[in-house]
């Protein structure tokens, strides 16, 4: 098959079409990025993200922080990978710290609410007792006891906004009734209108000191066994006042996220509002069913880190291992990021950021003409020396070395690799290295020419005895690089990804395309005594 020029010629115009193809596919998507290069690039030439995260030790429940570290690493690359950031790094560096790196951020934001979303899911049941109302006596007594004390009326016996939301001088009446006038809690906790039950609200201004009144161990211990307390994720206008909903839930969730298979983000066809549709493993959904099929008519709370999400629905039917979130008014691309990070799994325990830098594009712009630069005087001091030493033959090589560079792009675009400094330094450098191949090779025909063999058969035999040195130290620099790839960081794998596919385009354009070219040459000129080397 390589014996003619024909097949040669037509294999090396497959490959530089398939080189192409690749480069131009690649830039038509990185284009979409606003990045105008056939390949990715990263951190330190396009610009992006540094994080460094931390557990957070307020929030840290486990014994073994060390283990906390490890899965958050885990959980945090399955959510990058999910987000589709090009080429990201993230390593632990030391016990207690991950540093992320993101390149070509443009929604950083967006791309912070992911990496600490802690994604911890519950289904609860809400409470059908009235319990909370039955406590929040005792719970300001409590708070009495702590020398709390205020109520939530307004000036000169006026009622507040809430009681008028909620029946004016009746629902005061009403609280008056049951012993909670003048309380604390009593006066801005009242169950919310028409609501399910459990649900209770508050005004807006006041969630903030409910909230911190409710975290208190004391009120704590007057809350009632079985019953937790979880917040709306997001408050509720009425009219022009803003309220914020308060849910009592059974402390025992039916079913955790760690039963959740898959979450996909999709639009209802019946509201044409974005929904998260997910299915659970085969367990979680037994278990689910069983449970919902106990509570037929009550309503389940859907918690999202410790956040109710949407308003609770009825359950009418046992429910299997399929379900969904409504998003409650918020965009598609938050019901995807939702999505990713349930299907991603939780944190352990929540993470913060200790450190935030944002890499400019400056850099990236200094670093790639640095290394335009450099490649550009290496390429051609690499050219005038071997066209000044090995005229005719150097300059076959050099035209081999051409084709070199357009095969390693085209290599490195068809498998997405992405090139960051290191790599472009990989790069300037097996320049270097394609051309060791050739010279192994010219150096050999010299060597048969010098014994007196005709052209023909000295080019043949170089070629051939230069073989096992080529494979010897191409082989060698590409277990090297695989060591590199493999224990390296991101910026090192970048090297190695750069220096291996280097090594392959080097070996293919000078065993077989500049042999073409040796051949297209002697057939042109069969007479040929002498072979300028």
């Amino acid at each position: 098959m390589f014996a003619t020029i024909r097949s040669r010629l037509i294999i090396i115009g497959l490959l530089v079409l398939v080189s192409l193809s690749a480069m131009f596919v690649r830039y038509r998507e990185n284009l979409a990025g606003d990045v105008t290069s056939p390949i990715k690039l990263g951190l330190d030439l396009q610009g992006g993200m540094h994080l460094a995260l931390e557990l957070d030790q307020s929030k840290q429940v486990s014994a073994d922080p060390k283990r906390d570290i490890d899965l958050a690493l885990t959980v945090l690359r399955k959510r990058i990978d999910e987000f589709g950031v090009t080429e990201p790094v993230i390593q632990k560096v030391g016990d207690k710290r991950i540093v992320v790196e993101l390149a070509g951020i443009t929604q950083p934001e967006r791309a912070k609410a992911i990496v600490q979303r802690s994604a911890f899911l519950e289904f609860r049941i809400t409470d059908k007792t009235d319990a909370l109302s039955k406590a929040l006596p005792a719970m300001d007594r409590a708070l009495r006891g702590l020398g709390i004390t205020s109520a939530d009326t307004g000036k000169n016996g006026k009622p507040s906004a809430l009681q008028q939301l909620l029946g004016g001088d009746s629902a005061k009446a009403a609280a008056d009734s049951a012993g909670t006038s003048g309380g604390v809690l009593s006066g801005l906790i009242q169950p919310a209108p028409g609501g399910p039950p459990g649900a209770y609200i508050v005004p807006e201004t006041a969630y903030p000191r409910v909230d911190s009144l409710l975290s208190l161990p004391a009120v704590q211990r007057a809350l009632p066994r079985g019953l937790v307390l979880r917040w709306q994720a997001q408050p509720t206008s009425v009219g022009v006042q803003s309220y914020r909903f308060l849910y009592a839930l059974d402390d025992r969730p039916i079913i955790t996220g760690s039963s959740l298979e898959d979450a996909q983000a999709r639009i209802d066809p019946l509201t044409n509002a974005p929904e998260v549709a997910f299915t659970l493993d085969r367990a979680g959904g037994r278990k689910f069913q069983g449970e919902t099929a106990r509570h037929v008519g009550d309503y389940m709370a859907i918690v999202l880190d410790n956040r109710v999400q949407g308003t609770p629905p009825v359950i009418e039917s046992a429910i299997g291992r399929e379900g969904r979130i409504t998003m409650g008014g918020k965009t598609i691309e938050e019901a995807r990021d939702l999505a990713l990070t349930l299907k991603a799994g939780a944190l352990p325990t929540p993470l913060k950021i200790v450190e935030q830098r944002q890499v400019g594009p400056s850099l990236g712009r200094d670093s790639i003409h640095g290394g335009i630069v450099a490649g550009f005087v290496g390429t051609a001091l690499v050219i005038l020396i071997m066209i000044g030493y090995y005229r005719l033959s150097g300059a076959l090589a050099v035209l081999g070395l051409l084709i070199y560079i357009l095969f390693t792009l085209g290599g490195l675009a068809a498998i997405d690799a992405t090139l960051t400094l290191p790599g472009l330094a990989g790069l300037v450098l097996s320049v270097g290295i394609a051309v060791d191949a050739n010279v192994l090779i010219f150096e050999r025909i010299r060597e048969e020419l010098i014994r007196g063999k005709t052209v023909r058969l000295a080019v043949d035999e170089g070629f051939r005895h230069a073989m096992n040195a080529i494979v010897d130290s191409n082989v060698s620099t590409v277990l090297t690089a695989l060591f590199l790839f493999q224990f390296g960081t991101g910026p090192v794998k970048g090297f190695a990804v750069t220096l291996i596919m280097g090594i392959i385009a080097s070996m293919v354009t000078a065993v077989f395309v500049t042999r073409t070219f040796y051949m297209i040459w002697l057939e042109r000129k069969p007479a040929m005594q002498t072979l300028s080397i």
